[in-house]
């Protein structure tokens, strides 16, 4: 990780964009260089090397793989996503939980549409997540997951921290992550609510649904991304019910 000097900038990413992958039962758009897409120039933004946008048919998901160093923070938009890993933890997120997976020295975990195998009916909705990858402070600590409840904290509209490791969240964060450097926010708008942005070098707004305003640039849709850098602070107004996803990071990985 490094911190250096910086060139203000506003950088808009729209949706159509992306890369995208499509096996029939999954449909991912990718907002950084993932799997077989690669481009040199798009491997990162900060701390944040993962935005990947899935949606995955009933019944089906990602079977038992592995991961390993690597902070994997999920966000689910609709429907549910059943989570086992090879610490023995598993259970079913859903929109307004906060979920957070270190992989550290190694960890296997699957993530599958199918809650009714747990309990429930069986039902033919698809899951809509948003899954986001950030690099640890170190390497190889012990595995770990951690998860959390906030739907009714975002009803305030406000920009709420989701996911930390810096230490002006210490008690404020729904859950911890193992990086210092970087924090995940949320905020869920009604049509004319706004938050300000943070002040930092590093920042990733990710409209994950709905339209908002960004000062300064103008309209920003479902799918589209702004990485900021050296700057921030900027207002954003949802022009339609918006849920918004934004990175603070203080520090970038360097290849």
């Amino acid at each position: 990780m490094s911190t250096i000097d910086l060139t203000p900038a506003v950088d808009i990413r729209r949706a159509e964009d992306r890369f995208k992958s499509d096996f029939g039962w999954l449909d991912s758009k990718h907002s950084f260089s993932f799997g077989h897409h690669f481009d040199q120039a798009n491997t990162h933004h900060g701390l944040l090397l993962v935005n990947n946008d899935d949606i995955v048919d009933p019944g089906t998901g990602f079977d038992t793989h592995p991961h390993r160093d690597m902070e994997i923070v999920t966000w689910v938009l609709e429907g549910s996503l059943v989570h086992q890993d090879s610490t023995g933890h598993n259970g079913v997120i859903y929109p307004g939980l906060a979920q957070r997976m270190s992989a550290g020295t190694g960890i296997l975990h699957s993530e599958k549409n199918d809650s009714w195998r747990l309990s429930g009916d069986v039902h033919q909705e698809p899951v809509h997540f948003v899954q986001m990858w950030v690099v640890p402070d170190e390497a190889g600590i012990t595995p770990g997951y951690e998860q959390l409840e906030i739907e009714a904290e975002l009803l305030s509209g406000s920009l709420l921290p989701v996911a930390s490791g810096m230490r002006k969240h210490d008690g404020h964060a729904a859950i911890r992550i193992r990086n210092s450097h970087a924090a995940l926010y949320a905020a869920r708008l009604a049509q004319g609510q706004s938050v300000h942005l943070p002040d930092a070098p590093f920042l990733h707004l990710f409209v994950a649904r709905g339209a908002v305003t960004l000062e300064g640039a103008g309209p920003l849709h479902t799918g589209d991304a702004v990485r900021f850098t050296a700057t921030g602070g900027q207002q954003v107004t949802a022009s339609e019910p918006a849920e918004n996803l934004v990175w603070e990071m203080h520090a970038s990985v360097q290849f």
